[in-house]
């Protein structure tokens, strides 16, 4: 078995950024210097999202499977640096160099790692090589949108139209998981400024375990998983969640639906 590495980010403005690049009164809080680039955004696009460079890394988390079985787990501690929190996402890929997994993970939680990474000097030479290196990277590397090191569930299965996207909380409870817990995107701003980290640590552990049942759900549909395989591998998810201590996992499990 291939080592196969699922990853979500959580991510809040940037606003030390925000304040180095306008002219803000330094009299403002952090929630005021956010609600005016909110302003400023919805009055351009109609949305107050920021743009990716302005997304300030709160947690990484991930799902790690090979023959040594699945684990799942946040990277760093809670009150890590962003640029840490980075370095330790490429520290991973740099030792073990597995298939990346995501759900929108080409549209933003890359480029916001690529973008941070800039901003904080992390290093990442296995991430980026195109076969300068090692030349297999050539025919098949991270970076090339259609090359298979990374997998981008939603922009492949959406056969690369924007319009055709789903959501992975919506598509997940569609296919009988457990979908979201505790809160979604819109919400880790206030949980960050309330300094509930953990919630969010844990609430982006559920969505990448959500990314990996997805992947696993698209394995048995290409045929790379037959329906055996599938269901035993649903039965790992289940048990190594079952001897984890952390109540959120037990809420996550009550969640499946019998029919998945």
């Amino acid at each position: 078995m291939n080592s196969v590495l699922v990853f979500d980010i959580e991510t809040v403005p940037d606003v030390a950024g925000l304040r180095r690049l306008g002219d803000i009164d330094a009299a403002l809080s952090d929630e005021a210097v956010a609600e005016l680039a909110f302003a400023a955004r919805r009055e351009k696009t109609g949305s107050d999202f920021l743009q990716h460079h302005l997304q300030r890394i709160v947690a990484i988390s991930c799902v790690y499977r090979d023959r040594e079985g699945f684990r799942v787990r946040s990277l760093g501690q809670p009150d890590d640096r962003e640029g840490a929190l980075i370095q330790s996402f490429f520290k991973v890929i740099e030792r073990y160099a597995p298939q990346l997994v995501s759900w929108n993970g080409g549209g933003f939680d890359l480029p916001v790692l690529h973008y941070r990474a800039l901003i904080h000097g992390v290093s990442a030479p296995r991430y980026w090589d195109m076969g300068q290196v090692d030349r297999e990277f050539k025919f098949n590397n991270y970076i090339s949108r259609y090359h298979t090191r990374h997998t981008d569930l939603m922009d492949l299965l959406a056969l690369y139209q924007p319009r055709a996207s789903a959501p992975l909380d919506a598509l997940a409870k569609l296919c009988g998981f457990p979908g979201k817990m505790g809160m979604d995107g819109a919400q880790v701003w206030p949980a960050y400024r309330d300094g509930r980290i953990d919630e969010i640590r844990n609430y982006c552990e559920t969505d990448v375990v959500n990314t990996y049942l997805m992947y696993c759900r698209f394995q048995l549909m290409r045929g790379d998983l037959s329906a055996p395989e599938y269901e035993e591998e649903i039965g790992i998810v289940k048990a190594a969640l079952a001897e984890k201590p952390e109540p959120h996992w037990q809420d996550y499990l009550g969640g499946f639906d019998n029919v998945a």
